[in-house]
């Protein structure tokens, strides 16, 4: 059980509740807060005027609101605001975007009634999951059409997906036993003002963005060994002269994922020698391709990159992110845009152009084993039965490649792409959640391009029968792959195979790097 409120949400809390199957509990201290702050608005705001409870909304926010008219005004607000469109959003960014919500309120500064809270609880807890679309939102005043339709399930409107089947929120609210919301106040504007919905995404992409990393860094250690490359580019010596983190990491990684294996070679061994200066031109290379050498360079920085993320969706998930801010204990209503979602936007951007740099570079190592000429030990495309008349894993290729290009093509940022709209009281906006989308798309790609990569690596250690030199950790890599497709010679429907690997890959993490 995870309190929320208690202690400042992690990614690792998310990864508990979202894959593990965690609950949450509300903790006591913070729901006295979120009580607190409902009882001193109410009072506060008599006699005073006060944005989106006696005022219209946004531009319209010149037009004071009767007091007999202020609660229609909030269910005005949720209903008038529920125009998204485009796909659904999935449950797991559904559920990571509750969190957030709930998280936000649970910090006690947006005067919302204790009923909000609780229900939220209640739906994550049950795994019910608003209808919740894409498009809509424009990430300031934050996420305001996508949480439109969660507040709307939340007063017992609409539909939501219980079961993996969309339904009327009331039937299922009816079977669960649950009750919908009132509006007491300003609970419209508290549950529809805010980053929860980029941030959620976000911190989904973060979760699979550190796996990703850990199988890109499998599918490396794969490579080297098969080349039998020489340690030196990824020994302690060579990295400590840099002082980059991720860089010093991600070689670490790659240190102990070759333990016991009987393949890399030590280059004083080999070319440190008298014998070899006797030797004109070499048979073997001197240095690997960058793909192969220069691994602690590109995801070293990929490394740091998540890192950075997560610091910041950590924040961002522990915010205060609705305006106003209720603050009782100064006794004030505070103005202002802490809706804005520029900080996710932006790391959603550097994020994804992160991936696609990984992404990148297993294109570039599945190339490498494409391509016998530049190998030298392989058959073309890993082909494992009769050249020519087989085609081994020539056309996986393609689908590598054309995947690539695609991520290339989605890293432009959306952080600069500002449209003013509202009337121009919106005029300058975040993105955020569309920056988030793209990068969940970004991040789907690059798994489809490393379950190529990891089954033509395979493919390549069969051809070459070093998979019992291959080292402990490495070897376990491949056994997972080879219990998903075994070796095979003659050409077969691949696209089913695939996908299970890349549905495995999507599911488990090798941990090479926490």
């Amino acid at each position: 059980m995870i309190n929320i409120g208690s202690k400042p949400l992690t990614a690792n809390d998310f990864y508990n509740i979202l894959y593990k199957g965690e609950k949450v509990a509300l903790d006591t201290t913070a729901l006295n807060k979120v009580i607190e702050s409902h009882e001193f608005l109410k009072d506060f705001s008599k006699n005073k005027l006060i944005y989106g409870i006696n005022t219209g909304f946004g531009p319209m926010a010149q037009y004071k609101i009767s007091e007999q008219n202020q609660l229609d005004l909030q269910y005005n607000l949720i209903r008038s605001h529920t125009t998204g469109a485009g796909n659904r959003l999935s449950d797991i960014h559904v559920k990571s975007s509750m969190i957030c919500r709930l998280s936000s309120l649970m910090q006690g500064y947006s005067g919302i009634h204790q009923s909000v809270v609780e229900l939220l609880r209640d739906l994550i807890n049950n795994d019910v999951y608003p209808q919740i679309f894409e498009h809509g939102g424009v990430g300031a005043s934050g996420d305001l059409v996508q949480l439109a339709h969660l507040a709307l399930n939340l007063i017992g409107e609409g539909e939501v997906t219980y079961k993996g089947e969309l339904r009327p929120t009331a039937d299922v609210y009816k079977q669960l036993g649950l009750t919908p919301i009132k509006v007491h106040l300003r609970e419209a504007l508290g549950l529809i003002n805010g980053t929860s919905v980029m941030t959620g995404i976000a911190m989904v992409n973060l979760l699979h963005a550190k796996q990703l990393l850990n199988w890109s860094l499998s599918s490396s250690a794969m490579i080297i060994e098969m080349v039998e490359s020489y340690s030196d580019h990824f020994s302690v010596e060579l990295n400590s002269v840099k002082p980059h983190v991720g860089q010093r990491q991600i070689a670490a990684a790659l240190n102990t994922a070759m333990k016991g294996s009987k393949l890399i070679r030590k280059r004083e061994e080999h070319l440190f020698n008298d014998e070899i200066t006797k030797v004109e031109v070499f048979k073997d290379k001197v240095q690997e391709y960058y793909s192969i050498r220069c691994v602690p360079q590109i995801l070293g920085p990929v490394l740091d990159t998540i890192n950075f993320t997560q610091t910041i969706l950590e924040n961002e998930v522990n915010s205060v992110n609705d305006n106003p801010i209720i603050d009782k204990a100064n006794n004030n209503v505070f103005h202002g845009g802490n809706f804005h979602g520029d900080y996710v936007a932006l790391e959603m951007d550097k994020l994804k152009i992160a991936i696609t740099k990984l992404t990148m570079l297993s294109e570039r190592q599945l190339n490498f084993l494409m391509n016998e000429k530049l190998n030298g030990k392989l058959p073309p495309f890993v082909n494992l039965g009769t050249l020519g008349l087989n085609l081994g894993m020539q056309a996986a290729q393609f689908t590598a490649t054309s995947t690539t290009a695609e991520n290339q093509m989605l890293s432009n940022p959306m952080y600069i792409h500002s449209i003013p709209n509202n009337n121009d009281n919106q005029d300058i906006v975040s993105m955020g959640t569309n920056a988030a989308l793209i990068t969940a798309k970004v991040v789907e790609n690059a798994y489809q391009v490393l379950a190529i990569e990891l089954v033509s690596a395979s493919q390549a250690i069969d051809a070459l029968k070093y998979n019992d030199k291959l080292s402990t950790e490495i070897k376990k890599t491949y056994d997972q792959i080879r219990s998903i497709i075994p070796r095979f010679e003659d050409d077969t429907i691949l696209y089913k195979k695939l996908e299970k690997v890349k549905i495995y890959i999507q599911s488990n993490n090798p941990t090479l790097i926490n």
